[in-house]
């Protein structure tokens, strides 16, 4: 059996990592100190596909600096999610507020989409269906803290 410590992340592993994460002006955004590490069954696209990708081949104990472009992040920022509502739309009892997210679900597919008010007066509001990091080169800094085999139950 293969030493521990020659663990590398493939597909169907249980990748630990501890991370963190910093836009292009250096501005923290996350990180894993002081919480959990963050785990996922790798090549199941549980995470961002250009973090995923720089995964491969790591070691448990290895570190490294990954920079994700918007394309393989969570894409360019598309000016065609922007929506313009009524105001009145809202329910009265709603607070509305510039970056408030809210749910709205599909009434023909059932799928549930997060819109950001981006701007707001008396008669409407702007809504932003964009990822609130579209657009966005993403920094991280991250080290496999363990590797080891999926269950079943980890695998469906």
């Amino acid at each position: 059996m293969a030493d521990k410590q020659d663990s590398v992340v493939t597909n169907g592993q249980v990748v630990s990592l501890a991370y963190e994460l910093r836009l292009e002006n250096g501005e923290v955004l996350d990180k894993s100190e002081g919480q959990d590490p963050l785990e996922f069954v790798q090549g199941r696209g549980q995470i961002i596909p250009g973090l995923e990708s720089a995964l491969y081949g790591m070691h448990i104990g290895e570190e490294k600096a990954v920079v994700v472009n918007p394309a393989e992040g969570y894409g360019e920022y598309d000016e065609d999610e922007l929506d313009v509502m009524p105001r009145k739309s809202f329910p009265d009892h709603l607070e509305l507020s510039v970056g408030k997210g809210l749910r709205f679900r599909d009434k023909e597919t059932g799928e549930v989409y997060i819109g950001y008010v981006a701007e707001l007066d008396e008669d409407k509001a702007v809504l932003d269906f964009n990822h609130p990091l579209a657009g966005e080169t993403l920094h991280f800094q991250v080290r496999v803290l363990d590797v080891r085999e999926a269950t079943a139950e980890e695998l469906t």
